[in-house]
């Protein structure tokens, strides 16, 4: 599908540069993390300038774990969209909005969901791991709605982590279900798969709120040293002295991310045991806190003008429906449903 018309719809310099529409999406947890920022923020924030961006806050999917308490959704979206801004997503070079309202979301969902089969979504690897705990259709049809929320803006790309490309696979092949059986609508999506260091949280696992192992974005600096003094450690360097093992050592991991050159200052240190856990921890955390002053500072300025974050998710959710009813007139177009259209 050819993305001429989106030239119409945005007005930041170098817009022409852009070729290519791509997706990005986050649940609304609230605040966000360290990982977050590094795993996936960052990035988009370099992507903003090289595509065509729709940054979604995807609610719809958030209730899959939230239906009993879809009130704390207003506070969740809100506070995300404030860390969206503080680490550099530009409204006016993205569109930044929540899934609900868009509603062509939902019919594209629907619309999809008769091509897929109950055994191809019970085979993927997310029912797999949390069909204990989740057992709706709604957490069955997620993946559904995933390749919706791609294929509703034609994404070429979408950027995302290797743990999801079954998931992008997904929209690819029902993108290409849906051109087959009708006509070519769609672009048939594909991962942008990007490096992204390894952040792992205090206990040595993967950084999550679930795990509450994490650094939140929203910590002050105090309580960000407090939480990596309580880091996992190397556990055959019990007394200062003794060598250490960076390699693996979470606390080295998020050095390689804000230590420059740490695989020269902290690594032999601390092989050698000249360097002790505690100077370790705090000299990371001096440089985490610097790192995130700038993050921070925009972030308690967004907080004090809560009318302008929600006026920029409404701006957002405008320029994100503009594009999604161009994409449906087409679909309806394709599948004759567009009855008052159709003559024939």
């Amino acid at each position: 599908m050819n993305d001429k018309n989106e030239a119409d719809n945005v007005s930041a310099p170098g817009d022409a540069r852009k070729k290519q529409t791509i997706l990005s999406g986050m649940q609304p947890t609230g605040s966000l993390h360290v990982g977050n920022l590094e795993g996936a923020l960052r990035n988009w924030v370099r992507l903003q300038d090289e595509y065509w961006m729709y940054c979604c806050l995807v609610d719809w999917h958030a209730l899959t774990a939230e239906y009993k308490d879809p009130h704390v959704l207003k506070d969740n979206i809100f506070q995300m969209a404030v860390d969206f801004l503080a680490a550099g997503l530009d409204p006016e070079r993205c569109a930044i909005f929540v899934q609900s309202e868009v509603k062509e979301h939902a019919e594209l969902h629907l619309i999809f969901s008769m091509l897929i089969t109950v055994p191809t979504l019970t085979r993927l690897p997310t029912y797999l791991e949390k069909k204990q705990q989740l057992d709706s259709y709604g957490f069955l049809g997620y993946p559904v709605l995933q390749a919706a929320d791609i294929c509703l803006y034609n994404a070429h790309k979408v950027p995302v982590g290797k743990d999801q490309e079954k998931h992008i696979w997904l929209a690819n092949d029902l993108a290409s279900r849906f051109n087959s059986l009708y006509r070519k609508v769609f672009n048939e999506p594909v991962g942008l798969f990007t490096e992204t260091p390894l952040i792992l949280g205090a206990d040595n696992r993967k950084m999550s709120k679930s795990y509450n192992n994490h650094l939140p974005l929203d910590f002050t600096e105090k309580q960000t040293l407090k939480r990596i003094k309580s880091y996992y450690t190397d556990p055959e360097k019990v007394h200062q002295g003794d060598p250490g093992h960076p390699e693996g050592c979470p606390v080295f991991l998020l050095h390689q991310v804000y230590t420059a050159g740490a695989s020269e200052e902290i690594a032999p240190p601390c092989r050698s045991g000249e360097l002790g856990c505690v100077d370790c921890k705090t000299r990371l955390s001096d440089n985490l806190n610097a790192a995130l002053r700038p993050i921070r500072d925009r972030r308690a300025q967004l907080l004090a003008q809560p009318d302008y974050v929600w006026d920029v998710l409404s701006a957002g959710a405008d320029r994100a429906r503009q594009r999604a009813r161009q994409v449906m007139d087409k679909v309806r177009s394709a599948m004759k449903m567009n009855y008052r259209g159709n003559k024939k």
